[in-house]
C-alpha cells in the first residue's frame, strides 16, 4: 500500500470528503493519551482555515491513516514561523515509516523555523530527534 499526500489549507479551503468532523475525529481517536477535547482540537483546524496554517492527511484506499497539522504564527522575528501542533497515525500503521514520510512532507510545506511540544515519555520524540529537532530551551508556563 502506498500512502497518497492530501493538504488542506486557507487556500484550499475545506474538504467536503475529508471534513474538519473526520479530521478531528480521527485526532481524538489516534492521539491518545497525548490528545485534547475535540473542541480543542476543532479550534487548531479553525486557525488553519481562518489564519494560517495547513492540515496534511495520510490517506490509504482513501482512509486516512494519519494526520499532521500545522499553526503558522505569522511571527518570524520573536518566534518560530510554525508550531506543529498535532500529530497522529492509526496504530495498524505505525512502525511502517509512514509517519516519518508525512513529517518529512510536512516540514517541506513549512517556510521556516517549527517548533513543537512533545511530553518526554512521548514515542513520537524519537522521530522528531531523527528528523533534526533538538530541545534548545525549557519551557515555563505560568497557569491561570
Amino acid at each position: 500500500m502506498e500512502m497518497q499526500p492530501k493538504l488542506i489549507n486557507a487556500k484550499s479551503g475545506r474538504d467536503e470528503v475529508y471534513s474538519d468532523q473526520r479530521i478531528v475525529d480521527f485526532l481524538h481517536k489516534h492521539l491518545e493519551e497525548y490528545g485534547d477535547p475535540k473542541e480543542d482540537i476543532q479550534k487548531c483546524l479553525n486557525y488553519v482555515h481562518d489564519r494560517g496554517g495547513f492540515v496534511l492527511l495520510g490517506i490509504v484506499d482513501e482512509a486516512i491513516i494519519g494526520a499532521v497539522v500545522v499553526n503558522e504564527t505569522g511571527m518570524s522575528k520573536f518566534i518560530p514561523e510554525n508550531i506543529l501542533v498535532y500529530i497522529a497515525m492509526d496504530k495498524a500503521h505505525r512502525g511502517k515509516g509512514y509517519g516519518k514520510e508525512l513529517m518529512r512532507n510536512a516540514i517541506k510545506l513549512c517556510k521556516g523555523d517549527i517548533a513543537l511540544h512533545v511530553e518526554p515519555k512521548n514515542p513520537a520524540k524519537f522521530l522528531y530527534e531523527k528528523l533534526g529537532f533538538t530541545n534548545k530551551y525549557l519551557e515555563m508556563r505560568l497557569a491561570r
